[in-house]
């Protein structure tokens, strides 16, 4: 098959956002804490879009987000934000919370449950500069053939370079190996709703050369 990597810049379009969403959605659909919040799939299916479409959108001045295409459609995202942009600014945090009740108001008890994780996850967030990994995601398709690795490289190489830690949270325990490989270690389980499923972060640290 043949890919192309593009890096987009500026404000984003309708249908890149519309594509990454579709991406998040198809890659997240059986996620523990998404299924722990609702077991409705149609309802995570219309939330999920919306979540990751605002997230992605107001992630701030610093953001980098990388895509892969194929047959110019987008299958696989990256998004960062770089040292010293996380969080947003206090608009885009806004902006972001808007979109997320607006994707979790036909689930109610997700309202609640959905702040008591964002609220442990910044809490968390560490406070010296880092990259911050926000979303990688690719479509179920097209996983398995290094895409994911593919759209980490270049920032993995820069960090090395300039000296940057890397960090990054996932709600999937089979992640964890997957990010082991390129350097990543957990550095903790966060559990902010007993009955939930835990929620790893994890960090990269910079090898210098």
């Amino acid at each position: 098959m043949e890919f192309t990597i593009d890096h987009l810049e500026g404000a984003l379009s309708r249908k890149d956002l519309a594509e990454i969403g579709a991406v998040a959605r198809d890659a997240f659909i059986d996620d523990p804490f998404y299924l722990f919040l609702s077991n409705n799939e149609r309802l995570l299916r219309r939330g999920l879009p919306l979540f990751y479409t605002g997230f992605i959108k107001y992630l701030g001045t610093g953001r980098t987000i990388s895509v892969v295409r194929h047959q110019g459609v987008i299958i696989a995202v990256a998004a960062w934000a770089a040292p010293g942009t996380h969080p947003p600014p206090v608009k885009d945090q806004i902006l972001q919370v808007l979109y997320a009740f607006w994707a979790l108001l036909p689930i109610p008890k997700a309202l609640f449950h959905g702040t008591r994780y964002l609220t442990a996850m910044e809490k968390a967030h560490p406070k010296e500069e880092v990259w911050y990994l926000a979303l990688l995601a690719v479509s179920p398709s097209y996983q398995r053939q290094g895409l994911g690795q593919m759209l980490m490289e270049p920032v993995l190489a820069s960090c090395d370079q300039e000296g940057y830690d890397i960090y990054l949270e996932t709600q999937k325990e089979e992640n964890l190996a997957y990010y082991r490989r390129v350097g990543f270690e957990e550095s903790a389980i966060l559990a902010p709703v007993p009955a939930g499923p835990p929620l790893w972060t994890m960090r990269r640290r910079a090898r210098m050369r």
